[in-house]
């Protein structure tokens, strides 16, 4: 189990991180999300050694020391994935996955080699050298050295960011899929939703140097705390409640997902159409209600300057409201 007690760092006198606390299980998937410059790399680097904190850092009963401590930095059993692949780019394919194998046992290796590459669905390219790659492909050759030595513990910093759309989801399903299945514990420092939502256990949130939420994907999109939290899963509307609720004197905000607002005929809260922008399965609609920007999701376009209702669950108001 990974634990982090009073984790921070700064670089000069601008704080990056200030008292990081968590754990993971064996197995576990953490994603970390928050706006860029947060300090999700940073800690990402901490973590696996790179740089120093005053903070405690433990696997298990050993502590984690920083570059202060090592002259090399890192442990045998994690392994990171930075931004940058590091690739060795004269070699193959097959040679990158492999740099750390052992080669007293070539078969083995080799066989090794070949889980890897289908894994990252590179198989047909083994023995194409690195420097020809894309950068998604480069991408896909580094994740699969990281996973050759099976890791107790796996970093990874926007690990698909480079992968062409198409190939991305079903790449995602493979990766995690197997992590799983080894029991890998990993971080996911991302700014994709999907990473966020679909497969990590637990979600962190990171904002200010400090951890601004924590729970699992489902508890943080159902119930965010703030628009800060629900804008990095996606669109999300900031609506005055008295513009749902007519009778309503004070000045309270819900939070609404495009999805959990509905045309409706008979509803008395009416908006006009402002835009309608295709999504492919369906229109983002773009209105205005009371002067406010309010967006829901729908079938089909409609027309600019139409005046529409709007219906919301009263059951999902109050629900938010609750959770304020």
């Amino acid at each position: 189990m990974l634990k982090l007690k009073n984790v921070s760092f700064a670089y000069d006198e601008d704080t990056v991180l200030k008292n990081i606390g968590f754990s993971l299980d064996k197995g576990e998937n953490i994603s970390l999300i928050g706006e860029s410059g947060c300090g999700k790399s940073t800690l990402l680097k901490l973590i696996y050694g790179l740089l120093h904190t005053d903070g405690k850092i433990h696997w298990e009963d050993q502590e984690l020391l920083g570059p202060n401590y090592n002259l090399v930095p890192g442990e045998p059993f994690i392994k990171y994935l930075a931004q940058d692949f590091d690739l060795m780019l004269p070699l193959s394919v097959a040679d990158n996955v492999g740099k750390h194998l052992s080669n007293m046992y070539p078969v083995k290796k080799k066989k090794r080699i070949k889980e890897l590459l289908k894994v990252v669905e590179m198989e047909d390219l083994a023995d194409t050298k690195a420097k020809l790659l894309s950068g998604g492909q480069q991408q896909r050759v580094a994740l699969a050295r990281a996973l050759a030595k099976e890791p107790k513990l796996l970093l990874l910093d926007e690990p698909f960011s480079h992968i062409d759309h198409f190939r991305k989801n079903n790449l995602r399903r493979r990766v995690f899929s197997y992590l799983k299945e080894q029991n890998i514990s990993c971080i996911v420092a991302t700014h994709d939703s999907t990473d966020a939502l679909a497969f990590a256990d637990k979600t962190i949130v990171l904002k200010n140097s400090k951890i601004h939420a924590k729970g699992s994907p489902q508890e943080l999109y159902k119930n965010p705390p703030d628009t800060y939290v629900a804008s990095l899963f996606g669109d999300v509307n900031e609506v005055m409640l008295k513009s749902l609720r007519p009778e309503e004197k004070s000045r309270k905000k819900i939070l609404l997902y495009p999805e959990e607002i509905r045309l409706s005929t008979t509803s008395e809260i009416q908006a006009e159409v402002v835009h309608s922008y295709f999504k492919g399965s369906s229109f983002l609609i773009e209105t205005r209600l009371n002067g406010q920007q309010v967006f829901f999701d729908h079938s089909k376009a409609l027309k600019k300057g139409k005046t529409i209702g709007l219906k919301i669950s009263g059951k999902l108001i109050e629900s938010r409201l609750n959770n304020k």
